[in-house]
């Protein structure tokens, strides 16, 4: 008996609890949710309407980087949106937020209205990935 033969990846693949039906279409509406939300957020950047560079200049931003940021969203959107690469768009995709919360808060914004919702945000992100991926659930849940 080989103690490989039990720790393969196709059985670790396959011992993984596949979602209930309800679980699966829960994580694709919450990440559906949240990728609309994010991808509104994406093109008002690239296409640089001029509401958003206003107020990215009153957060301190400069007018030239509003497009680049929209770009940054955009590659981590198109992550998020391969299967094979979702986790890493997730990553990516909480970093990006945590920088959207960490603007708000140091121009003393109010809680409610502008740095919680990309928490919110974030959270639909993950656990959406979380319902519907059990490589997800395998690193969150080892357990399992």
């Amino acid at each position: 008996m080989s103690a490989v033969a039990l720790d393969s990846p196709a059985r670790m693949r396959s011992s993984a609890a596949e979602p209930t039906r309800a679980a699966l279409w829960t994580g694709r509406v919450l990440s559906g949710i949240a990728m609309l939300l994010l991808a509104f957020d994406v093109i008002t950047k690239i296409i640089a309407l001029p509401s958003v560079v206003r107020a990215s200049a009153q957060a301190g931003w400069s007018a030239d980087l509003i497009p680049v940021i929209g770009w940054i969203g955009a590659i981590c959107l198109v992550l998020y949106l391969i299967p094979r690469t979702a986790p890493l768009g997730a990553v990516l995709w909480t970093g990006y937020l945590g920088g959207a919360v960490a603007s708000n808060l140091r121009l003393h914004l109010p809680l409610f209205t502008y740095v919680l919702p990309p928490i919110y945000v974030a959270v639909f992100i993950w656990g959406g990935l979380y319902l519907r991926d059990a490589r997800v659930r395998r690193v969150l849940d080892p357990a399992r």
